[in-house]
C-alpha cells in the first residue's frame, strides 16, 4: 500500500457532465414501476402528516380523519425519496452495501416511508404491520404524543444521524465510510443545512478518505430552493458559481434538475448510476494498484421543487415550490371544506388503490423494487453498529505504569504517559480504532501515538513535511481545524461500531457543546428504550490544555465549564473523570475504552505534574471512584477536625501543598484527605447507579465537620452534585471565578482561590480551635499570597519552591 506521496494531485479532471448528456437507463416498465413505488413513499410521508383514519382513502376524507394537530414537514421528502428509490435499483443491480443519512431538518418522513414499504419497519416494530391496521397506527404514531418525533430519531431503522441539529450529515457520512471498504454512504445534504457552519467545513472531509482502505460517501446536494420561511444561498447563486464551489471542495459534480417526474426519473438513474461506477472505478482502481493519490469523488446536485407534487397553490399562494411547503401545506382541512378538497385531491392524486392491495399491502411487483435482507437500506447492519461492533484488542494498561515507590515525588506530564498506551492500541486495532483531535495531538503531549500510526492526509505534500509533518495517506490519527466535523466523523465511526478517542483544549471543546447533547440524547434513547439497538462503543473525551495552565494564552482559554454541560444530561449515558495522575489516568483511560454507550469526559493536565498513586493503589482508587488517601491525612481512622477534599490535577497537588503547610503549623490537626476520580460518585445512588449511598457520603465527610472541596472547575458543580446531602451546608466548594490573564500558575490559583495558602486560611477560618490560635499562621499565609504574586509580576515565573514542590516524605 502506497503511504505517502511527494506531491499528491487530484485524479479526474473537472469536467462536469449533466444528466441529459447520457441516455435514459428505463425502460417504460421499470419507469413505470419506480414511478409508482415513488408514489407509495410520497403517499405515506403526506399520510403520515395528516392522517388519524381512513389511511387508504377507501372512503371520502372527512374532518374526523384528520390528527387534531397537524405536525412534520413536507417540503424535502419527495426529493429524497427520489434518491432512495434509484438506490434501490442498484444496490439491486450492482449488490451494493449502501448507508442512507437525511440531512434536511426534519426530513424523517421519507426515510420513515421507504422503512415501512422495505418491510424492516414491521419487522422491528410488529404492530405496524404491511397491512390497513399497520398502516394506520404508521400514521397515528408520527408526530404524536407517544409516537415519534419528525426526524429521524433513534427510533428509525436505518438511522445513525437524527437531524434535530443542522450540519452534521456529511461529517456523519464520513465517520461511518472510515475502515469501511465496502460501504458508499449516500448523504441528502438540504440546502438550508448548507448555510451552516458545521456543514462548510465538512465538504473538506474528502481530503481524509483514502479509497483503499475506506468507504465511499455520495454526497446529494438536495436543492429545492427554501428553508423555513426564506430562499437559500446556494439555490439563488448562479449556476457556475455553485459548480465552481464544489470542484473548489475536490467533487465532481453532476446536475439533475427538473420537476417533471418521469424525465428526474430518467435524468436520477442515469446520473446515480454513472456516480456508482465512478466510485468502484476509483476504488478499484486504488485498491489494484496500491495508489491512494486523492481521487476527486462524484457529487449530485439534485434541483427540485420544494413540496414537489403536493398542493401548487393555497388560497392564491404559491405552495408547491415556495416556502410554504416546508412544513405543512395546507393546515386546515379539518375546519375548512375547500381546504379538505385540496388534501383529499392531493392525496388521491397518488392513487393509492394503484398502489396497495384489498389487505393494505403494497403490491408485490412494488415490493420486488426493494432490495431483501440486509441489503435494505433501513436494514442495513451499519445503521444499527453495536451488531458489528468488535472489543478491542487492549494492552495490558498496567505495563504502561510510571514505577513510584514516594508518592508526590515525582513530576511528569499525564497524557505523555497515556499516549504510549495508545500507541499501543491503535497497533492492535489498525481497522477499528482512531484518534481525532483538532491540530492539537502533538500540543496535547500525545505525540508518541505518530510511532504507530501518523496523521491521515491525502491533500498535496511539500518537501519540508518530511521533518516533523507525520503526515500519511494510511494515517490513523485524524486532525482538522474544526471540532464539529472531527465529533461528527467520531460520532459516525462508533455509531457503526467502531472505537476512538478525541482530545481537545479545554476552552475550545465548549465548539461541540450541542453535538454532545444531541449524541448523548440519542445514546440515551436508544440505550433505555430501544431493545433492538445494539450497544455501541462510547465516545471517549480527553480535555487537556486545562484552565489552570494557560500561562501565555489567558483568559480566552479559561473555561472549564464542559463539565457543566455533561451533568446536564442523562446520567445513564454519562461520566466525568479527573484523574489526578499518570497511573490514574490509564485506569480510567482502560475502563472507557472498554465501555459501551457512553460519553466519558476525562479530564487531566498536559503538563508536567507530581505524580501520587502506584499502579495498583491507582487501580482500586479509580474503580471506587472516590477515596480516603491515608498517607496525606493525619486522622488516624479518628473523627477529624476537617475534611480536605479535591478533584483535579492542580487542585490535588494545591490541597496536598496546603494539608503540608496545616500539619507543619499545627501537628495535632485532624485531616482527612478525600481524593475524587469520578464526578458522579457524589451524586446519590438514587440518582445515579454509580453513585455514593447517603451512609457512605457521610462516612466520607463526616456530618458535623468542615468539608474544604478544591476542585478543577466551577464551585456551582459540586454543589448541584451534592446539594441533597446531609453535610451539604458544611461543604464548602473553591473552583474555578472567572478570574485570570497572563498568570503563572500559582498566581492564577490565588486569584481563585484554589491555591495553598488560601484553603489553609479556610481551614483555619472553619476549624473553630484553629480560630484563635491560627492567627499568626494566618497572617504569614496572607503574606506568602503577597509575596507570591509579586515575585510572579517581578519575574514572569512562580517561585523555584513552588514549581517544584515535593510532598514532604
Amino acid at each position: 500500500m502506497t503511504t505517502q506521496s511527494p506531491s499528491p494531485r487530484i485524479v479526474g479532471g473537472p469536467r462536469i457532465a449533466s444528466a441529459d448528456e447520457v441516455s435514459s437507463p428505463l425502460t417504460p416498465e421499470e419507469l413505470r414501476k419506480i414511478h409508482g413505488y415513488w408514489r407509495a413513499c410520497n403517499y405515506l410521508s403526506a399520510g403520515m402528516i395528516y392522517l388519524r383514519e381512513n389511511p387508504l382513502l377507501r372512503e371520502p376524507l372527512r374532518p374526523e380523519h384528520f390528527k387534531n394537530r397537524l405536525l412534520g414537514h413536507w417540503g424535502s421528502d419527495p426529493g429524497q425519496s427520489l434518491i432512495w428509490v434509484h438506490l434501490n435499483r442498484l444496490i439491486k443491480k450492482y449488490d451494493l452495501n449502501v448507508m442512507y443519512i437525511s440531512g434536511p431538518g426534519h426530513g424523517a418522513p421519507a426515510t420513515l416511508a421507504n422503512c415501512y414499504l422495505e418491510g424492516y419497519y414491521s419487522e422491528i416494530y410488529p404492530d405496524k404491520s404491511r397491512d390497513e391496521a399497520g398502516l394506520l397506527k404508521f400514521f397515528r404514531q408520527f408526530s404524536f404524543p407517544g409516537g415519534i418525533g419528525s426526524h429521524c430519531t433513534p427510533e428509525t431503522p436505518g438511522s445513525i444521524h437524527e437531524g434535530g441539529e443542522l450540519g452534521y450529515s456529511i461529517s456523519h457520512a464520513y465517520g461511518a465510510a472510515f475502515d469501511n471498504p465496502d460501504l458508499i454512504v449516500t448523504v441528502a445534504i438540504g440546502d438550508g443545512e448548507a448555510e451552516t457552519g458545521p456543514l462548510a467545513t465538512s465538504w473538506h472531509s474528502n481530503k481524509f478518505l483514502n479509497p483503499i482502505r475506506d468507504g465511499a460517501v455520495l454526497p446529494v446536494l438536495h436543492l429545492n430552493g427554501y428553508k423555513i420561511a426564506n430562499p437559500t444561498v446556494l439555490a439563488r447563486i448562479p449556476h457556475e458559481e455553485l459548480e465552481s464551489l464544489l470542484i473548489g471542495y475536490g467533487h465532481q459534480p453532476y446536475f439533475v434538475e427538473g420537476d417533471d417526474p418521469f424525465t428526474m426519473h430518467q435524468k436520477m438513474a442515469s446520473t446515480l448510476e454513472q456516480c456508482m461506477l465512478e466510485i468502484r472505478s476509483i476504488q478499484q482502481h486504488a485498491r489494484a494498484t496500491g495508489d491512494a493519490t486523492r481521487p476527486r469523488w462524484p457529487m449530485i446536485v439534485l434541483r427540485s421543487p420544494k413540496g414537489w407534487t403536493g398542493p401548487k397553490e393555497v388560497e392564491g399562494h404559491k405552495v408547491e415550490g415556495s416556502w410554504r411547503a416546508h412544513q405543512v401545506p395546507v393546515a386546515d382541512p379539518a375546519t375548512n371544506k375547500k381546504s379538505l378538497k385540496i388534501v383529499e385531491d392531493w392525496m388521491r392524486s397518488y392513487k393509492p388503490e394503484e398502489l396497495f392491495d384489498a389487505n393494505g399491502t403494497l403490491v408485490p411487483e412494488l415490493q420486488e423494487l426493494a432490495p431483501s435482507g440486509p441489503r435494505r437500506i433501513s436494514a442495513n447492519p451499519h445503521a444499527n453498529g453495536g451488531l458489528l461492533r468488535k472489543e478491542l484488542e487492549l494492552p495490558e494498561f498496567r505495563a504502561y505504569a510510571v514505577n513510584l515507590k514516594t508518592p508526590g515525588t515525582l513530576y511528569l506530564s499525564p497524557t505523555d504517559v497515556l499516549a504510549h498506551f495508545l500507541a499501543d492500541v491503535m497497533r492492535r486495532n489498525m481497522n477499528t480504532f482512531r484518534v481525532f483531535g483538532p491540530d492539537e495531538t502533538a500540543s496535547n503531549k500525545l505525540t508518541a501515538i505518530y510511532a504507530a500510526s501518523k496523521k491521515t492526509w491525502l491533500a498535496q505534500y511539500l518537501p519540508e513535511d518530511a521533518d516533523g509533518g507525520e503526515l500519511d495517506v494510511a494515517g490513523r490519527v485524524m486532525e482538522m481545524l474544526s471540532e464539529h466535523t472531527l465529533e461528527g466523523w467520531f460520532e459516525g465511526y462508533v455509531l457503526t461500531g467502531r472505537h476512538g478517542l478525541f482530545s481537545s483544549y479545554e476552552a475550545f471543546i465548549h465548539i461541540i457543546d450541542s453535538m454532545f447533547n444531541q449524541h448523548a440524547k440519542w445514546l440515551e434513547k436508544s440505550k433505555k428504550e430501544l431493545s433492538w439497538r445494539a450497544p455501541v462503543p462510547s465516545i471517549n473525551i480527553l480535555i487537556t490544555s486545562l484552565v489552570w495552565r494557560q500561562d501565555h494564552n489567558g483568559f480566552t482559554h479559561q473555561d472549564p465549564g464542559f463539565l457543566d454541560v455533561v451533568t446536564n444530561k442523562s446520567p445513564d449515558v454519562v461520566r466525568i473523570y479527573l484523574p489526578p495522575d499518570a497511573n490514574c489516568l490509564l485506569s480510567v483511560a482502560d475502563h472507557c475504552l472498554r465501555s459501551r454507550d457512553y460519553v466519558n469526559v476525562i479530564v487531566a493536565d498536559k503538563q508536567e505534574h507530581l505524580q501520587y498513586l502506584a499502579m495498583e493503589d491507582a487501580v482500586k482508587h479509580c474503580t471506587k471512584g472516590i477515596g480516603i488517601w491515608d498517607w496525606a491525612s493525619s486522622d488516624d481512622g479518628n473523627d477529624p477536625d476537617v475534611v480536605m477534599a479535591c478533584a483535579g490535577d492542580i487542585a490535588t497537588m494545591e490541597s496536598l501543598a496546603a494539608v503540608a503547610i496545616l500539619k507543619e503549623r499545627f501537628g495535632d490537626l485532624k485531616i482527612r484527605f478525600v481524593n475524587v476520580v469520578d464526578l458522579f460518585r457524589l451524586m446519590p445512588e438514587s440518582e445515579h447507579p454509580h453513585g455514593l449511598s447517603d451512609r457512605d457520603f457521610d462516612s466520607l465527610f463526616t456530618v458535623d465537620k468542615p468539608v474544604i472541596f478544591n476542585f478543577h472547575s466551577y464551585a456551582s458543580l459540586i454543589h448541584k452534585l451534592s446539594y441533597r446531602r446531609r453535610n451539604h451546608d458544611n461543604i464548602h466548594v473553591r473552583g474555578y471565578k472567572e478570574k485570570g490573564n497572563i498568570n503563572t500558575p500559582l498566581e492564577l490559583a490565588i486569584i481563585n482561590q484554589i491555591d495553598r495558602f488560601d484553603l489553609a486560611i479556610d481551614v483555619i477560618d472553619r476549624v473553630p480551635r484553629l480560630r484563635t490560635i491560627g492567627a499568626h499562621v494566618k497572617e504569614w499565609l496572607k503574606g506568602q499570597i503577597i509575596e507570591s504574586v509579586n515575585y510572579a509580576h517581578a519575574e514572569g515565573i512562580d517561585k523555584e519552591e513552588i514549581r517544584n514542590w515535593k510532598w514532604p516524605e
